[in-house]
């Protein structure tokens, strides 16, 4: 004989725990897709500090060698392979005219998933170099 009366079931049906999956599932892919957006701005964060670090380069080599013997030497392109393949820089100066200073525009190339991306670094270097004023100063001693 089935008594029913007076006990009573406790448990989820089966609407509430197909509502519970649901919403559990969207979760589950809303977190995997923060996650996916996050490692592809990392990824794109390590290039552009690739090529922050390839401009500080070429920077620091015209400043040191100074930018009219850069200029003399005519290498104002190359390819770096050091910190990750596919990067090309490009030097432009250009002479303002006052007090020996130069103009000196610094791009990095490189592709990301065949999409070209850039980065372009302006700063005005005066004509002198660092090793030649240092040189000149050790004599003078």
């Amino acid at each position: 004989m089935n008594c029913r009366t007076g006990t009573r079931r406790s448990g989820f049906n089966l609407v509430e725990t197909m509502v519970a999956s649901v919403i559990l599932s969207g979760a589950v892919l809303a977190l995997g897709a923060v996650s996916s957006g996050a490692l592809t701005q990392m990824r794109l964060n390590r290039q552009y500090e690739a090529a922050a670090s390839i401009v500080d380069k070429q920077l620091t080599l015209i400043d040191a060698v100074g930018i009219d013997q850069f200029i003399e030497q005519g290498q104002s392109e190359g390819v770096v392979e050091e910190p990750e393949p596919g990067y090309t820089w490009a030097v432009q100066t250009e002479y303002v005219g006052i007090d020996n200073v130069y103009l000196v525009a610094v791009t990095v190339r490189w592709l990301d998933r065949r999409r070209p991306r850039q980065i372009v670094v302006q700063t005005r270097l005066n004509g002198t170099s660092t090793v030649a004023s240092l040189g000149r100063e050790t004599q003078e001693r």
